[in-house]
């Protein structure tokens, strides 16, 4: 391990005096989401799309994307499903940083604020050779932005909303051409307490608390070199639905620091690009919110992450990313006292923009890490334009997931004999223009192996790599922009077909829905906007028999936002229109019909 660490930062060392000079106008902190979006399915969301669905990243997916979101009651613990994987099975990257949790290998979307960022993103399919471990069925992008030359500008925020549900936003940034700083903090607090009267639910003990502050800042020292800096302190509280005034209530705690530099070097054939970071969770259960907690974790890793592009032409370069990470834990209650873990990897991509219609590329990655051995990874995709109305792209790729930490140290249980979890998958995406319309048509298949899985024994359950599943489906898109003289209307609805099966039951996993439906609306005529989305989830089922399911449910929300003084905006929204009863995980139901109230200050 000693070897290949001074050996990473020889590598290192190279990059960064090899440059020449080369002039930087803006910072991206993750310069690889772009470059993906040139084959991989790719969805987008501004500040503007954001605040549509501000209470949470839960109803921003729910209603924005196709990814199905298991919320266990409005504000509680919230995953998402990509293609019918699970969710350890989706990496949360945060400005180019893989921020799963080092205990359960995944992330609660719901103690994930939104407003803390200037876009979220998200990628559809494999990619562990860039973003690691998880990042199996598709990743989420939490991005921050830095940008010189634009002055001072500043926002507030704040919605009011039913169940006393408050969040704000204080937004600030300066830049010149040589400083680039921001600053934001926010806040979101539900007492939460809905009612269902048709099914007798009482959302009791339902309230959370969040909040969240973000400071960043950039300095061009001359024209080659850039320095960057990114953190953020998360603090949340969240109360877990209880079923009846005499059950025990609970409670779960969250603390979050991330803190992450950078140095950005340019030159005419290299471009580079180092960041340090350092990523700290802190969690408490209180199994009786009286009592003593009964439970906690911290989680610390310090992560060096190197990306090397090296220009061959104007038409080809190659990609090196060398990342070196030291994790470390300590639990109280479960048996893990303090493990630790040294990894390191090396990815190398290959892109040539062969001509103006064909482009591709070819990554391979291999990971040494000392808890278990790592499989060889590989990406390979191309995109290709046929015709001005008709391009197509593929993309191919073997991704994994690492055991966690619960994975193989819980006690009693753990099992430190895991393999990671494979996966193989191919899609092809196909995109059609006419006039103002796009259609977008991706089938894809994606095979699993050693699945981690945790089985009852005779004493105690323990996770083992048994099952295998095979998902394939179809997900499309038809959208439709259009502005005439005053008027802009945008629109889009998208389908997805999802069939995931264990192939020793030979049943669809548990919540997994066949069909599902989004549909997103807007239209702006001088200081008028309205928007209108909606989701239709069809049957999901809630066991491994195939005998329980959830009914297929359809939610509509509306709103619409008056901007008739300069630098105020007034928003209004509904939700759950026609007051339909549902729920996303099994006996925890979601608000009927319920309303919001907001104002912009934009300066």
């Amino acid at each position: 391990m000693k070897k290949l660490i001074v050996a990473f930062f020889l590598i290192l060392s190279y990059s960064q005096f090899s440059a020449q000079e080369s002039l930087i106008d803006t910072v991206y902190i993750d310069n690889q989401f772009s470059k993906a979006s040139k084959t991989a399915k790719i969805s987008n969301f501004d500040s503007e799309k954001i605040l549509q669905n501000a209470t949470s990243l839960s109803d921003l997916l729910r209603f924005q994307s196709n990814i199905y979101i298991k919320e266990n009651g409005r504000g509680a613990t919230s995953s998402p499903s990509f293609r019918g994987t699970t969710a350890s099975q989706t990496a949360f990257v945060w400005n180019g940083i893989n921020i799963n949790s080092i205990f359960l290998g995944q992330g609660d979307i719901n103690n994930i604020n939104p407003l803390s960022y200037e876009n979220v993103g998200i990628k559809f399919g494999g990619g562990s050779v860039i973003y690691g471990s998880g990042a199996i069925g598709g990743s989420i992008h939490l991005n921050n932005a830095l940008d010189f030359n634009r002055g001072f500008s500043g926002t507030l925020f704040s919605e009011y909303g039913s169940y006393k549900t408050l969040n704000t936003l204080l937004k600030a940034s300066f830049s010149n051409e040589k400083v680039s700083f921001n600053f934001n903090i926010n806040h979101s607090e539900s007492d939460n307490d809905f009612e269902v009267p048709e099914k007798q639910y009482i959302n009791r003990n339902g309230e959370y608390h969040n909040t969240s502050f973000n400071l960043g800042t950039a300095y061009k020292i001359n024209p080659n070199n850039e320095f960057y800096w990114q953190s953020q302190i998360y603090d949340s509280d969240q109360h877990y639905p209880v079923f009846s005034e005499n059950q025990t209530k609970t409670k779960y705690p969250v603390q979050t620091f991330r803190s992450l530099a950078g140095w950005k070097l340019h030159s005419g054939n290299f471009r580079n690009n180092l960041k340090l970071a350092y990523l700290e969770d802190n969690f408490q259960y209180f199994n009786d919110i009286d009592k003593p907690k009964a439970s906690s974790g911290t989680g610390k890793q310090y992560i060096v992450k190197n990306d090397l592009d090296f220009l061959v032409s104007k038409k080809s370069s190659f990609n090196l990313i060398t990342e070196y990470q030291y994790n470390e834990a300590e639990g109280f209650g479960s048996g893990i006292r303090n493990p630790k873990r040294n990894a390191a990897s090396f990815s190398l991509l290959y892109r040539n923009q062969q001509t103006e219609k064909f482009y591709w590329e070819l990554g391979t990655k291999q990971e040494l890490v000392e808890d278990y051995k790592s499989p060889f990874l590989f990406s390979a995709s191309a995109k290709y334009l046929a015709k001005s109305w008709y391009q197509t792209s593929i993309n191919i790729s073997r991704n994994f997931r690492a055991p966690t930490f619960n994975d193989l140290y819980w006690k009693t249980g753990g099992n430190p004999e895991l393999k990671p979890e494979n996966s193989i998958q191919a899609e092809m995406s196909h995109r059609f223009i006419y006039r103002n319309f796009v259609l977008g048509l991706t089938p894809y298949y994606m095979h699993i192996t050693d699945n981690i899985v945790w089985m009852q024994g005779t004493s105690f359950w323990s996770p083992e790599n048994i099952s295998k599943v095979d998902g394939y489906g179809l997900e499309t898109d038809l959208s439709f922009e259009k502005q005439f003289g005053k008027h802009q209307v945008r629109s889009k609805i998208s389908y997805s077909y999802t069939k995931s099966v264990d192939l020793e039951t030979k049943r669809q996993l548990m919540y997994v829905p066949f069909h599902r439906i989004n549909f997103n609306a807007d239209y702006h005529y001088g200081w008028l906007g309205i928007f209108v989305q909606a989701f239709y989830n069809g049957k999901t089922y809630t066991d491994t028999d195939e005998k329980n399911f959830l009914q297929d449910y359809l939610v509509i929300n509306a709103g619409f936002n008056l901007n008739f003084l300069k630098h105020c905006n007034i928003g209004i929204r509904v939700y759950n229109i026609t007051n339909q009863v549902y729920q996303s995980v099994g006996n925890y139901f979601m608000p009927k019909r319920n309303y919001a109230i907001n104002i912009k200050f934009n300066l």
